[in-house]
């Protein structure tokens, strides 16, 4: 490859300056008004560092956007490395995630919600984590949270519940880690469900990370405020069990069979 910094540029046979390295014009002679001029433009060199320039800083405000995404809708910075490069294989449902960020247009458009259910320390909320980078990198407006954290910006002095809870629903996803660690008084409960129920009638999907079971969430002995909390989940996500086996896992079935066939679909 001939090194430009070495290749002088030169006059062509018109007296227009020509590059030393493509060997294009770098100058025009034109008829103005009656008289000859001699005007720039741009050879091939110049045209292709004109295109790369532009690309590196499409590049750079690509990356600048995708950092404000993730400056706001994933506050805990160790999110960000819950990527799905960074998956190890100790989550086997980690296949699910993948199709999920895959074929996110139809999961929105369906509104389809996934359910992660399982103990500590089995990978659920790396899994939300990594479809949250996914769909962020694509583009999308992702929050990641817990109900503990927004539960804490409601009960600010200063605090407009109602438009917290419509920043909420204003997210193409939303996800809420750790379902059940939040408070339990009524005030927390009315709030959980007003978010949840708000993205429901939006017809917005919604992934949870919970360490509860589903049979903890159909236990007839629960309060009426839990009921209507949990019946709304259930309806709007996918229930999908992390780590093991699941005794009750069978009456999720149904569901994860319509998201798959969704995606083959």
């Amino acid at each position: 490859m001939t090194d430009s910094r070495n290749v002088a540029d030169f006059l062509g046979e018109d007296g227009c300056l020509q590059c030393g390295v493509c060997g294009k014009r770098k100058q025009l002679r034109i008829n103005f008004m009656g008289r000859d001029r001699v005007v720039g433009c741009l050879c091939d060199c110049e045209v292709q560092a004109r295109k790369e320039k532009e690309e590196q800083l499409r590049r750079e405000e690509a990356q600048r956007e995708l950092y404000q995404r993730k400056s706001v809708g994933l506050r805990d910075r160790r999110f960000w490395e819950w990527r799905f490069e960074n998956d190890n294989g100790s989550n086997d449902k980690m296949l699910i995630a993948r199709q999920y960020a895959k074929n996110w247009e139809k999961m929105k458009k369906e509104n389809v919600g996934l359910l992660l259910m399982g103990p500590v320390g089995t990978g659920k909320s790396f899994f939300a984590g990594c479809i949250a980078n996914a769909l962020l990198e694509q583009g999308e407006r992702v929050m990641m949270t817990n109900f503990s954290r927004i539960l804490n910006e409601m009960t600010n002095y200063q605090a407009d519940k109602n438009q917290i809870v419509q920043n909420l629903v204003d997210y193409p996803l939303l996800i809420i880690d750790d379902l059940g660690i939040e408070r339990n008084s009524e005030f927390a409960l009315e709030q959980i469900y007003n978010v949840i129920d708000s993205r429901y009638c939006k017809m917005k999907p919604l992934i949870i990370t919970t360490n509860l079971g589903l049979n903890d969430m159909k236990d007839e002995s629960l309060d009426v405020a839990h009921k209507r909390i949990y019946s709304r989940i259930l309806e709007m996500c996918v229930p999908v069990y992390c780590g093991g086996a699941d005794k009750r896992r069978e009456e999720g079935t149904e569901k994860l069979g319509r998201m798959q066939s969704l995606i083959s679909g």
